[in-house]
C-alpha cells in the first residue's frame, strides 16, 4: 500500500514516473506504454450501484503486469482485474472486473486508477493511468406501467415580465486533467519525467538526493519535462511540489544483474518489486495536488 493513499488527497497525481536521459530517448517507443482502463455502471432504485471495469493494453507485442489498483468504489474488484494479473498484449483481450455498492445521498464519481509494468530490454516501465466510470444505464428491474391519469386542463399563461430576465448562473469550470508520471531506474540512471497534458495546471516539482544535489523539474501545460541522477547505490531522492507541504522520498533499486557491468540491463523478480513499488510512491504522492486543487480551491501558477 502507497504511503500516501490516493483516497487521502487524490488530486494531482505523481506516480509511476519513467524518464529517459536524452532527446533521444523521448522517441523511444517505450514511452508509449500504458494501461488503458474504462469503466460504466448502472444504478438501482435503491441506491446500489454495480460498475464494470475494463482494463487494455498499449503494447501489441509485450504483455504487462497491473501492480496497483485504487478505486473510489469501496470494497474489492471481482473478477479477473487485480494486481499481479497479466495484462494480455492489444488485440488478445482485456482484464475485467465488477463492484457493487449501495451509496446513499449522491452518486460520487467512480473512478479507477490502474497501474501497470512492462519489462522490455534493458528497462521497466511503470505507468499508470484513471479513468472515471459512465453511466449506461438504469440496471433496477423494470416495472409495469401505471395507468396514466387523466391530463389536467393547462394553467393559464403567466403574464410575461417586462423586466430584464437574470443571467443565467455561470456554470463551474472544467477540472483540469491529470499529468502523466513515470518513472525509469537502470544501472546507469534514476530518471522522472512528467507528461502535462494541454488542459494541466503548470506546477514545479524539487528533487533533492541525500548528497544535496537539487534539480527543479518546471512542468507547463501541453509539454513534456524529466530529470535524471546518476545512478549508484545509496541513491535517494527527496520530491517536493510547489502546489502543497507533502515531500516523498524515493529509493535508487539497482537492477538485478548490473554488479559489474555499465548500461541497462534487464530487471526481473524482486527488484523489479521494488522499482514498482517505488513508482506507486509517487503516483500518490502527485495524486495530492489535484485533489488538494479541487478541494482547498487553490489557484496554481507558474
Amino acid at each position: 500500500m502507497n504511503r500516501l493513499n490516493l483516497r487521502r488527497g487524490l488530486a494531482v497525481t505523481a506516480g509511476a514516473l519513467i524518464g529517459l536521459a536524452g532527446v533521444a530517448t523521448f522517441a523511444n517507443p517505450a514511452l508509449a506504454h500504458h494501461p488503458e482502463p474504462s469503466g460504466t455502471y448502472c444504478a438501482a432504485q435503491d441506491g446500489k450501484v454495480t460498475v464494470n471495469w475494463s482494463v487494455g493494453n498499449s503494447e501489441t507485442d509485450l504483455a504487462g503486469t497491473i501492480t496497483k489498483l485504487e478505486s473510489t468504489v469501496p470494497g474489492d474488484i471481482t473478477g479477473g482485474l487485480a494486481v499481479e494479473a497479466t495484462l494480455p498484449k492489444k488485440g488478445e483481450g482485456t482484464l475485467t472486473g465488477t463492484q457493487t455498492h449501495t451509496f446513499t445521498g449522491e452518486l460520487p464519481e467512480l473512478k479507477l486508477t490502474v497501474e501497470a509494468r512492462w519489462e522490455r530490454g534493458d528497462r521497466i516501465i511503470t505507468e499508470a493511468r484513471s479513468v472515471v466510470a459512465q453511466p449506461a444505464g438504469d440496471c433496477a428491474p423494470a416495472e409495469p406501467p401505471s395507468t396514466p391519469a387523466s391530463p389536467e386542463p393547462p394553467a393559464s399563461p403567466e403574464p410575461t415580465p417586462s423586466a430584464t430576465s437574470p443571467a443565467a448562473t455561470p456554470s463551474a469550470p472544467a477540472e483540469p486533467e491529470e499529468p502523466v508520471f513515470r518513472l525509469e531506474e537502470t544501472c546507469d540512471t534514476m530518471t522522472f519525467l512528467v507528461e502535462n497534458p494541454a488542459k494541466g495546471i503548470p506546477f514545479t516539482a524539487t528533487f533533492t538526493t541525500e548528497k544535496g544535489v537539487t534539480k527543479k523539474l518546471v512542468s507547463e501545460p501541453g509539454k513534456t519535462t524529466s530529470v535524471s541522477f546518476d545512478a549508484y547505490k545509496g541513491l535517494k531522492v527527496t520530491v517536493k511540489y510547489d502546489v502543497v507541504e507533502d515531500t516523498e522520498t524515493i529509493d535508487y533499486t539497482q537492477p538485478k544483474d548490473c554488479a559489474g557491468q555499465g548500461g541497462g540491463l534487464p530487471v526481473t523478480g524482486p527488484a523489479a518489486g521494488a522499482i514498482a513499488g517505488g513508482a506507486a510512491v509517487l503516483l500518490a504522492a502527485g495524486a495530492v495536488l489535484f485533489v488538494m486543487a479541487r478541494r482547498r480551491r487553490v489557484r496554481f501558477t507558474a
